[in-house]
């Protein structure tokens, strides 16, 4: 799926003028939702805080903050891709800072390639992210399900008196019976049962 067919939202960090009317019409061209500019990182921190987005590129330095703190927090536990500019002079120091954190950077000056390529590489990250996200949720309602009827089975055990194995096989037997999943058997089960 190319960039054009998938949406992602952005948030740019950035006080310089000239960067923004740059960036602008690559985010525009490759079809990403509009993005939310802000010129400080407090006021990044306060929209950050409010939603989420798949992509935050800070410009640094900004006048409240250099940016790499926000730049790490953005990452950590979310699914946002972040990509820190900065000086080239300093951009391996910063590197080293943030790269295990999972936090790109780009020296400054780029060019119009170097950031179309940069947006290409986050995402790439982005959906590789969204497969783990999705991996993880299936894992949850897996475990979910399990302790719903684990807690299914020790009601079948106290109320109907069966043994482990007899309250398992009630439980698949009903499942296949009615053609409904196992979760649903053990919900109704404790819905029955609990008072």
């Amino acid at each position: 799926m190319s960039l054009e067919d998938r949406g992602y939202s952005v948030l740019v960090a950035s006080s310089s003028e000239g960067f923004n009317a740059a960036l602008s019409p690559l985010l525009s061209e490759n079809a990403f939702l509009p993005a939310h500019t802000v010129s400080s990182i407090s006021a990044a921190q306060r929209i950050l805080s409010q939603r989420s987005f798949d992509f935050v590129i800070i410009n640094s330095p900004l006048p409240d903050d250099a940016g790499i703190r926000f730049a790490i927090d953005s990452c950590t536990g979310k699914g946002t891709v972040v990509l820190l500019l900065v000086k080239a002079e300093i951009q391996p120091g910063v590197h080293e800072k943030v790269v295990g954190h999972g936090v790109f950077t780009l020296p400054r000056p780029l060019s119009r390639q170097s950031m179309i390529q940069a947006l290409e590489w986050m995402a790439s990250a982005r959906e590789r992210l969204r497969r783990i996200e999705k991996k993880t949720v299936s894992l949850e309602d897996k475990m979910e399900e399990i302790r719903l009827v684990n807690r299914a089975k020790w009601l079948l055990i106290s109320e109907l008196k069966m043994d482990e194995p007899q309250a398992h096989r009630y439980i698949e037997k009903q499942a296949m019976d009615t053609c409904v999943t196992r979760r649903q058997i053990a919900e109704k089960i404790l819905r029955t049962y609990s008072s």
